[in-house]
């Protein structure tokens, strides 16, 4: 009896491995990961650990990570690409947005609970963050905002983030891109020769104070190492009082 079966073809993608359209997924060789190896009382040292080894491999863009929120009542899940910009020393994980009319503005405003995911594939290795966010104040965006390039100050102010943009009929081929210039136009004439472009007060950051915070490490046969840092219940979030497990891969 054949031990591969070809997919039936009402299947576009049947276990693709890589480039190639089906196959023996790689295995994961290339470390191993034990509780002697993490940061006996506290992720955030380890998390900086592990950024750093990530940054060092010349991996691209390491800060890059899967933010996700829910809705509630409805539980609807949401997920999109985001750039960690901030890790303070009290753990916190910062990352900035519109939060005026995105999509994760709504879902915080319903449930601040959220999760991070950050896969650095050349070390096969991955972080999961999962806590309760909060805004940042002005005063702390403006520090980070400062450091974007004007452009991007600008579109800032000019993006209504997630909302959907219109076709001007009177411009040939227009799929709604003319309203979004349109209104960069406007911002740009706004702070007209300004540097000191003030962070709008529907934009900041968004600091994520983790309550639970896995480190996996890739294995062969996909018996991976897993350590949990868990908060211990009841803590405010601002101590550093965790348990540390493995867990099953």
């Amino acid at each position: 009896m054949a031990l591969y079966r070809r997919p039936s073809q009402a299947k576009l993608i049947f276990a693709p491995a890589g480039s190639s359209p089906h196959g023996q997924a790689e295995q994961f060789t290339k470390s191993t990961l034990s509780r002697r190896d993490l940061h006996p009382t506290t992720p955030t040292p380890q998390f900086n650990s592990w950024f750093s080894q990530a940054q060092a491999s010349s991996i691209p863009q390491p800060e890059a990570c899967t933010l996700s929120t829910a809705e509630l009542p409805s539980g609807r899940v949401s997920s999109r690409i985001v750039y960690l910009k901030e890790l303070d020393a009290a753990g916190g994980f910062v990352v900035y947005s519109n939060f005026g009319t995105s999509r994760k503005a709504a879902d915080l405003a319903t449930n601040p609970h959220a999760a991070l995911v950050f896969f650095w594939a050349p070390l096969q290795r991955q972080v999961r963050v999962e806590g309760v966010a909060s805004r940042y104040s002005p005063g702390e965006s403006q520090e980070y905002f400062d450091t974007r390039v004007r452009g991007s100050r600008i579109g800032a102010w000019a993006s209504r983030q997630s909302q959907v943009l219109e076709p001007d009929g009177a411009v040939d081929g227009d799929d709604g891109r003319a309203q979004l210039e349109g209104w960069v136009a406007d911002a740009e004439k706004t702070f007209e020769g300004r540097e000191d472009i003030p962070v709008p007060d529907f934009w900041g950051g968004l600091r994520i104070v983790p309550t639970r915070v896995e480190f996996w490490q890739g294995r062969s046969c996909r018996l991976h190492d897993r350590f949990v840092y868990v908060r211990e219940e009841g803590r405010d979030g601002e101590d550093d009082k965790w348990t540390l497990e493995r867990l099953s891969p």
